[in-house]
C-alpha cells in the first residue's frame, strides 16, 4: 500500500468520521506502518468515485477483511465483499449497511474476542500522579531506542523494531508532541501512550498504550494516558476515543484502565464469518 493510497483511505475516515466508523486515521497509519515490509503479506484495494475514495478493503492476514463504505454509497459494500471473498469480515456494530451487505453475501456473525469501543470528553482532566522519582513527558527523535524498548516489553512479540517505529514518526499525522511516556528514576521509559489528533474532527485516538512489566501496578498507564489526554486537548481535541480487546488473553487489564480513566464503551467490533 503506498502512502497516497493510505492518505485516500484517511481522507475518507476522516470525511465520514462519528461513532458509526470502524476507524481513526491514527489507526490506519498505526496499522500501515508499525511492523516493516508487510506488504507481501496484504492485499488491498480501493474505489474511487468522482476522483474520491469511497471505499476499501484491506486484508492483512488470508481469509480476513477490514472494510470501509463511504455512508453516501452503500452499494460499494456488496462490491468489496465479492471482490475479495474473505472468510472472515470486521466492521462495527454500528453499521447496518456493511451487516447487511454481508449476510446477502453468506454471511453470519460469530463471538469471540472483539474491540470494545470508547470514549470520553477532554473537559475535567486531573493531572497524573506519579511514584516518587517518575516523570512523564512527551518524546523526542533522540528518544527511539528507548520508546522502542518499553513497547516492545509492554508487548512481547511484537513486531515493531527501531526502523519501523521510525517510519511511524514520519508519517501523518503523528505528532511527538503526542508522544508520552513515564520515565523511570534510572532513565528507562516505564510506561508510554501514543495519541493521534483528527485535527478536522477534534477527537484523538490512544493507540498503542503500555507499561513495561517491571513496572506495573504504579499508576504508570494512568498517568501517562492523562498526560497524552491533556496534551491533545491543548492542541484542540475535545475527545479521546480507545478500542481494547475484550476477551483475549493479552492485557486483560486495559478496559479496567480506561474505564477508571472515565471512558465509556459506545460501540464493538463484530466479525462475520462466511
Amino acid at each position: 500500500m503506498t502512502p497516497e493510497e493510505l492518505r485516500g483511505i484517511q481522507e475518507l475516515t476522516q470525511r465520514t468520521w462519528s461513532h458509526d466508523s470502524p476507524c481513526h486515521i491514527g489507526d490506519m497509519a498505526w496499522q500501515r506502518y508499525m511492523h516493516s515490509d508487510r506488504e507481501g503479506e496484504w492485499s488491498w484495494r480501493l474505489w474511487e468515485v468522482d476522483g474520491q475514495v469511497r471505499a476499501w478493503g484491506w486484508s492483512q492476514a488470508p481469509g480476513d477483511l477490514q472494510i470501509g463504505v463511504d455512508p453516501a454509497h452503500p452499494e460499494l459494500a456488496d462490491e468489496v465483499i465479492v471482490h475479495f471473498g474473505p472468510k472472515t469480515v470486521t466492521t462495527l456494530d454500528r453499521q447496518p449497511v456493511v451487516q447487511e451487505a454481508l449476510r446477502r453475501n453468506g454471511y453470519t456473525r460469530t463471538d469471540g474476542p472483539y474491540l470494545a469501543y470508547h470514549s470520553r470528553s477532554l473537559d475535567h482532566l486531573p493531572e497524573p500522579v506519579l511514584p516518587p522519582g517518575f516523570t512523564v513527558r512527551a518524546v523526542t527523535a533522540d528518544d527511539l531506542v528507548r520508546r522502542v524498548a518499553v513497547h516492545q516489553a509492554a508487548w512481547p512479540g511484537t513486531k515493531v523494531t527501531e526502523q519501523s517505529y521510525r517510519t511511524v514518526m514520519a508519517a501523518w499525522p503523528y505528532r511527538s508532541d503526542l508522544d508520552w511516556v513515564a520515565v523511570a528514576p534510572d532513565g528507562s521509559f516505564a510506561a508510554s501512550c501514543l495519541i493521534w489528533l483528527d485535527e478536522a474532527n477534534g477527537v484523538g485516538l490512544l493507540e498503542p498504550v503500555g507499561a513495561d512489566p517491571r513496572f506495573r501496578r504504579l499508576g504508570l498507564g494512568r498517568a501517562v494516558c492523562l498526560a497524552a489526554m491533556r496534551a491533545v486537548r491543548a492542541v484542540g481535541a475535545r475527545e479521546a476515543v480507545v478500542y481494547p480487546t475484550v476477551g483475549g488473553s493479552a492485557h486483560p487489564g486495559a478496559l479496567a484502565l480506561y474505564r477508571a480513566l472515565g471512558f465509556a464503551g459506545y460501540a464493538r467490533s463484530v466479525d462475520f464469518r462466511r
